[in-house]
């Protein structure tokens, strides 16, 4: 606890952003909840005959998994918190529903009939007397929609949104235990806290004396507290601000860094970082078309094959065949090519190795069948990916195990796994306990690392282009590799290493 404490503290900027978004993300999504869900609860609770229906829809609406509901919107919303707002607010509408409709129908008859004999009117009948004597039910289900949206808004970093899930994320990539604890702690305290403060209120608003004034006194701040967060959303971004995004490995959040750094150190522009975007390509680049960002790094093999959806295997003397059809298609351009090769690799445990003398993926295929394997999400969905490596090897694996790439390594020699897909710059193949095989068929083409960019804001800010073409083959193989090694095993921050590497090597100007 005291490991988890320091690094809140050493990082406090860094955790005050990551908590202000979280809640952002949070209360917007309840306020929408709130607002649609008491409208359609008060609506079907006049209408019996079409309740079962609509509860029985978002009920369907509840059983769909987080991270599928959140790929399902990214095509229709983007990535960032608007898509993270839709997706917690369709989690949200179940208990707001359910509670509103629970409520008002419990109210005993008699007392409805009663005040509709002192000549109540529909309006006041709803306003008087349903809804105050709903409050408790209502204020229940309330509670329970706030911390349920408090704590899947941790889900929403994997899509590029902001909150305490990115602290969470992050050190899942980079084998950071501390930091995954950090951030799930503070998820939990604000779930806590926000809980006491809705208990609260519940409890106020039970006291039938004077309640008028007391819903006055309560509620207004609060809307309005909530008015205010959904202007927040809505604002301009500032007019000089580049928008980079990185893939969910330490390899993508350290370049990443390096491209910020460039800019924002030699440059007068702004960087905005969206770290670890789940999905890595898959969801970044139709962000790019679409202008949710700006730059960001990706690899030559991968463009052809997975954007591109190019058949023919890649080798970098097709690298201007690339570069037109992807600028000609998209209005990407590539604008440096950083100068290592960060390829697919399988790896193993070096006493798996030993015992049947492993050497290259052939030698792996002929023990597949007691082989339990292990591979990044995006992997499997590639077109250079798990597909091409089991129809060229002819692997037939005991047990194929989908797995984040920041665990890959852990479950490895923990010997829970004993096989993973692995990029050759990661920093843990240093680790003598681990052996990366040889590609003996050759099947995993070229993929050296680069920087692309929308043309859109390389004609805004020409500068931009100025800055990445110094980092033209800045780095190789074993420099990237380091760098790696540095954040995955050493426990230094990428934006650290970046900055160090930087400056040791003269990229860094006085403005």
């Amino acid at each position: 606890m005291g490991e988890v404490i320091n690094l809140i503290f050493n990082q406090k900027d860094l955790f005050m952003n990551l908590v202000f978004d979280h809640i952002k993300i949070a209360l917007f999504s309840s306020f929408i909840a709130i607002v649609i869900g008491l409208s359609i609860g008060i609506f079907i609770s006049r209408r019996e005959k079409i309740a079962s229906i609509v509860l029985g829809v978002v009920n369907v609406l509840y059983t769909i998994p987080a991270i599928a509901l959140l790929g399902v919107l990214i095509p229709l919303t983007g990535i960032g918190n608007s898509t993270a707002i839709v997706a917690l607010t369709i989690y949200a509408l179940l208990p707001m529903v359910r509670s509103t409709y629970t409520g008002i129908k419990s109210i005993d008859e008699d007392i409805l009939e009663a005040a509709v004999a002192m000549g109540s009117t529909e309006k006041e009948l709803l306003l008087k007397v349903k809804l105050p004597l709903a409050t408790p039910i209502i204020m229940s289900g309330i509670r329970n929609m706030v911390v349920m949206t408090i704590a899947l808004t941790g889900i929403a970093s994997f899509i590029g949104a902001g909150g305490l899930g990115v602290a969470i994320y992050r050190g899942i990539t980079t084998n950071n235990p501390t930091m995954i604890l950090a951030g799930s702690i503070l998820v939990a305290l604000l779930a806590i806290v926000f809980d006491a403060i809705l208990g609260l209120i519940g409890k106020i608003l039970q006291d039938r004396k004077d309640s008028g004034k007391k819903y006055r006194k309560i509620l207004i701040p609060v809307l309005s507290l909530l008015i205010v967060f959904s202007f927040i959303f809505n604002l301009s971004t500032n007019k000089h601000e580049v928008r980079i995004a990185t893939k969910p490995v330490t390899e993508g959040l350290i370049v990443g860094q390096i491209l910020r750094i460039m800019i924002e150190e030699n440059t007068d522009l702004k960087v905005v970082m969206t770290d670890g975007v789940a999905g890595g390509t898959g969801n970044i680049h139709p962000a790019m078309v679409k202008g949710d960002f700006d730059l960001y790094a990706d690899y030559t093999g991968t463009i052809w094959q997975v954007v591109l959806k190019e058949k023919s295997k890649y080798d970098e003397s097709m690298f201007p065949e690339l570069e037109k059809k992807y600028y000609d298609k998209f209005k990407i351009k590539w604008i440096n090519l950083l100068g290592f090769n960060s390829t697919f690799g399988l790896a193993v445990r070096k006493e798996l190795a030993d015992e049947y003398n492993l050497k290259t993926y052939s030698d792996l295929q002929k023990i597949s069948d007691k082989v339990v394997y292990a591979a990044g999400y995006d992997y499997f969905g590639r077109e250079d990916g798990y597909k091409p490596l089991k129809d060229t090897y002819n692997f037939n694996f005991k047990k194929i195990i989908d797995m984040d790439n920041g665990l890959k390594y852990k479950a490895l020699l923990n010997n829970e796994v004993d096989a993973i897909t692995v990029f050759t710059t990661d920093g843990q193949l240093s680790n003598p306990n681990i052996v990366l095989l040889e590609d003996d068929k050759h099947l995993h083409p070229s993929y050296l690392a680069g920087t692309v960019a929308r043309e859109e804001i390389l004609m805004k800010y020409p500068e931009i282009q100025v800055q990445m073409k110094r980092l033209e083959g800045c780095l190789d193989d074993s420099k990237m590799s380091v760098l790696n090694n540095l954040v995955e095993t050493k426990g230094m921050k990428p934006y650290d290493v970046a900055y160090k590497f930087l400056k040791e090597n003269g990229f860094l100007e006085v403005k």
